[in-house]
């Protein structure tokens, strides 16, 4: 089959691998009709490849229709039309039954100290091959994953496997009050949609960026935006000019381990990504090497007594927090991955009954899979109004 492989930093290639089987008597064969792009794939691409191997398969964003299931696969059969959400979880272990399906006691990569494996998401993840290719291997098919009707595109559910629930988490973990604000730091992908799912909900929504073309797609959705690059310098102060002197009640950080305006982290990541691999992992296990702009300007724009929702990838074991700036004002934070499966049953109803949160036209690109490699590149430079692509293997 064809399939994405990450080969180095900034060089994925579309090649020929071995199709994937039955392993495991819980495990289904799924045939990929739609794979998603992800904002944090370009950590990947940019940023992590210490914990890489060329080769890897990428993607953790498909749907498709299940081609073949193991013997104790239940609730799934051939021929279903079924979204496959980024972890991999078995739905029976303490942390499923708590809905941290993240955490899942029976596929968390312990050797590496970490939750949940994931679909092509490094060595830290489990290095499970991931679904940008022609075929997917399904572990733990039977809870892993969720089965859509047919008839409505691809465009209506292939977003349940990582942007809707990722956002919607974003949002519920921001503790918006009733009629309250937020802001939103990066417009790529989670933040938009945390942005709809926001207004949606009847919040004020402030969405920040520096990229035109995505403080359009927010403005065209309702939504009062802010160009960085208009202040940079004083970012908490326009938004408290907006909200009474105070801040927003929450901030949503979709930026994560990139963010714009750190050059020093900027440099750290670069001279990190000299090392050998080998040095290069235990560097990024040890030290702080996020660029944490979004961050502190998320601890400067929220008001006291406020919250903060980190929903952007951060690798850093060691990055300097505003400890004191964040018991002072009372800060509450929340994050992590989002529990895909937790969010299903409040965001399916609202892909049934209309569209009111746009998914239908949230794609801007949809390609062959053999036009990866083009798409990764400009998504990272945010080139061509790429915010979120579509490959079609």
């Amino acid at each position: 089959m064809k399939a994405v492989t990450w080969q180095g930093k900034r060089d994925v290639r579309v090649e020929t691998v071995p199709d994937p089987r039955i392993e495991k008597p819980t495990d289904a064969i799924v045939r990929v009709t739609s794979s998603g792009i992800c904002g944090s794939d370009l950590h990947l691409y940019e940023v992590l490849a210490p914990f890489m191997e060329p080769g890897d398969v990428l993607g953790h964003e498909p749907m498709g229709v299940v081609e073949e299931v193991g013997s104790e696969v239940e609730g799934v059969e051939k021929g279903d039309r079924v979204v496959v959400p980024f972890q991999i979880s078995c739905g029976d272990c303490f942390m499923c039954n708590q809905q941290l399906y993240t955490q899942c006691e029976t596929t968390q990569v312990r050797d590496q100290g970490m939750g949940a494996a994931l679909f092509g998401y490094t060595k830290l993840y489990g290095q499970v091959p991931g679904g940008q290719a022609e075929l997917l291997r399904v572990p733990h098919a039977g809870n892993t994953t969720i089965k859509v009707p047919e008839g409505p595109p691809d465009d209506r559910f292939v977003f349940l496997s990582d942007v809707l629930p990722t956002a919607w988490q974003s949002v519920e973990y921001a503790a918006i009050p009733d009629g309250g604000s937020v802001t939103v730091l990066g417009l790529g992908p989670i933040g938009d949609m945390a942005c709809r799912v926001a207004a949606h909900q009847g919040h004020r929504v402030i969405g920040v960026d520096l990229v035109p073309d995505r403080l359009a797609r927010g403005r065209a959705r309702g939504v009062e935006v802010l160009d960085l690059n208009e202040h940079e310098g004083g970012l908490g102060d326009a938004i408290r000019e907006m909200t009474d002197g105070r801040g927003t009640d929450s901030v949503i950080d979709a930026v994560g381990m990139e963010a714009h305006g750190a050059p020093g982290a900027k440099l750290a990541q670069q001279m990190t990504g000299l090392l050998p691999d080998a040095v290069a992992e235990k560097v990024m296990q040890k030290a702080g090497i996020d660029r944490l702009s979004a961050f502190y300007a998320a601890v400067d724009v929220v008001r006291r007594g406020g919250t903060i929702s980190l929903i952007g990838v951060y690798g850093g074991m060691a990055d300097p927090l505003p400890m004191m700036t964040i018991f002072d004002k009372q800060i509450q934070l929340r994050m992590g991955q989002a529990n895909v499966k937790r969010y299903v049953d409040d965001i399916m109803p609202l892909l049934m009954d209309g569209d009111p949160l746009g998914v239908d036209d949230f794609a801007t690109h949809r390609v062959p899979l053999d036009q990866a490699p083009e798409l990764y590149g400009k998504f990272q430079r945010k080139e061509d109004g790429v915010v979120k692509v579509l490959l079609k293997p």
